[in-house]
């Protein structure tokens, strides 16, 4: 049986093909029209070096002066040698387009839903089920919408894992005066077409081998509600806490399916943080580092994904660095919301 490989590269791109039993997976991309940068074909220079994210896989020889001992542990790989033995993803430190490879597929989704779940957060439903193929993408990833009626288009992550039902979830934010938000609250129907081009982005869920720290904000939460989808699917033998923070407890939205993951994910934690709560909050207060476990974060290495606005991740980036806390692994997305 084939497996499914994913290479995403350093521009945002991912491209999704099969490899075949036993393939080297240079071939299989060959094959698939993705012309990974190459010369010696024989494990020696180094030039179609690439980093396993997720799955197994094999080496038929790599020289040393290819990958040291320490890339190895690292899960650098040489495609020309690498064969794969499951499922799997692979990342290239350079643009896609020096595989000339294709872009993101643009393709057309028809609205199943929409609605309000919180006081500036709606969630779009979206079917693309016409296209008569799942869409491939991996946990964390955005598309960019065109809105109807317009050329503008608005970049939203995915809030659910990819399947084979093609149905899509998207939190948007309510702006008072923007393109999407307009459209969104004045003229979105059950049956609208909106047009999408995906997957892109480089931040997506990577082989879960240490606790897992997943760290929103505002509707940065819809990256993190993939990933949360993946994992309770899938298993991942990890503890997980989830942080969310917002500005005001009403904007905290999908409670309810965040509390519904301690059910199916062991080891599951979650803690929300107002940082302008009015007097009736009662919950944790401020901004999320203040409330970090600092037992979880120096016990042994973690992963930490964060993804939200830009002041808050480098706050974090900046407390982690301020509390030499080298063994947190960090993955982040920072979004700038349009203002139009």
């Amino acid at each position: 049986m084939n497996h499914k490989v994913a290479f995403s590269f350093a521009d945002g791109k991912t491209l999704f093909f099969p490899v075949q039993p036993n393939e080297i997976l240079l071939d299989a991309a060959l094959r698939n029209g993705i012309n990974i940068p190459l010369d010696c074909r024989e494990g020696v220079c180094g030039t179609c070096q690439g980093r396993c994210e997720s799955g197994d896989y094999s080496q038929d020889y790599v020289d040393e002066e290819a990958l040291s001992s320490l890339d190895l542990q690292q899960r650098k790989m040489l495609t020309c040698q690498t064969r794969v033995k499951s499922d799997a993803a692979f990342y290239f430190d350079f643009a896609s387009s020096l595989c000339n490879a294709a872009g993101p597929d643009r393709l057309t989704a028809t609205v199943t839903d929409v609605k309000q779940v919180s006081a500036s957060t709606a969630i779009l439903h979206l079917d693309l089920g016409s296209v008569g193929q799942p869409l491939d993408f991996l946990p964390g990833q955005y598309a960019r919408l065109q809105i109807p009626g317009s050329e503008s288009l608005r970049s939203y992550s995915f809030a659910n894992r990819p399947s084979n039902s093609n149905q899509l979830q998207f939190l948007i934010r309510l702006l008072p005066d923007g393109v999407m938000s307009n459209y969104i609250r004045e003229r979105c129907q059950v049956g609208d077409d909106i047009v999408l081009e995906a997957p892109l982005g480089a931040f997506y869920l990577r082989h879960v081998a240490k606790p897992l720290i997943l760290v929103a904000g505002g509707t940065g939460l819809s990256a993190l509600l993939g990933m949360l989808d993946e994992l309770a699917e899938r298993g991942c033998g990890q503890p997980v806490h989830l942080y969310y923070g917002v500005r005001d407890a009403a904007d905290l939205c999908e409670r309810a399916r965040i509390e519904a993951y301690a059910k199916r994910i062991p080891g599951f934690r979650y803690t929300e943080v107002v940082s302008e709560p009015s007097p009736q909050w009662t919950g944790k207060r401020g901004y999320i580092a203040e409330h970090f476990d600092s037992s979880e974060l120096r016990d042994a290495p973690v992963d930490m994904y964060v993804c939200g606005p830009p002041p808050m991740v480098e706050s974090i980036k900046s407390w982690l660095q301020t509390q030499a806390l080298d063994s947190v692994h960090l993955y982040y997305e920072k979004f700038t919301e349009s203002n139009i």
